[in-house]
């Protein structure tokens, strides 16, 4: 058996292929890959409610923004050596002092949790019914070990809505 999945595509683009696959006999997708994070929340507008009326499941990319909702960036300073923003800051879309300060308002709710920033953020993402993974860039296998403990964080509803409340502009 053969399956199909997308990457980037929008929910109207989706449809369309659904359509195709359905007149045609064609094997339907059953995956979707658009980036999805706090800060990158444009899957919502439409291809959420498509994929999932369709059974069709999100396998996101950059739910930590770049690293940005890891945390390990401060609103007004440079970055670190070694970071991404530092080799390249040119790519880094998020990297503006303004969404640096909101996602500093992150902390506090993440270490009452007990947990990092980073952990936090995935966990928000993971938490999504139509979101069956998040695909992570670590770097350095303790990035990976703190990003997978994410797997594991149930955030209830008082949490989901200070989150959402950090980063209402």
């Amino acid at each position: 058996m053969r399956y199909v999945g997308c990457s980037n595509w929008t929910g109207e683009q989706i449809q369309q292929a659904i359509d195709l696959a359905r007149d045609r006999g064609y094997v339907k997708i059953i995956s979707s890959q658009p980036e999805y994070s706090l800060l990158h929340r444009e899957p919502e507008e439409d291809l959420i409610r498509v994929s999932k009326a369709n059974g069709i499941s999100q396998v996101v990319y950059s739910p930590l923004a770049q690293g940005v909702l890891s945390g390990k960036y401060a609103p007004g300073e440079a970055a670190s050596e070694g970071t991404r923003a530092a080799a390249r800051a040119e790519w880094m879309e998020y990297f503006e002092h303004d969404v640096l300060e909101r996602v500093q308002r992150l902390g506090p709710i993440a270490d009452s949790l007990g947990i990092t920033m980073a952990q936090l953020a995935l966990a928000w993402i993971l938490r999504k019914p139509n979101v069956a993974s998040a695909i992570v860039g670590a770097s350095r296998p303790e990035q990976l070990r703190d990003n997978t403990a994410a797997s594991g964080v149930d955030l209830d509803d008082e949490t989901v809505s200070a989150i959402e409340e950090a980063f209402a502009t």
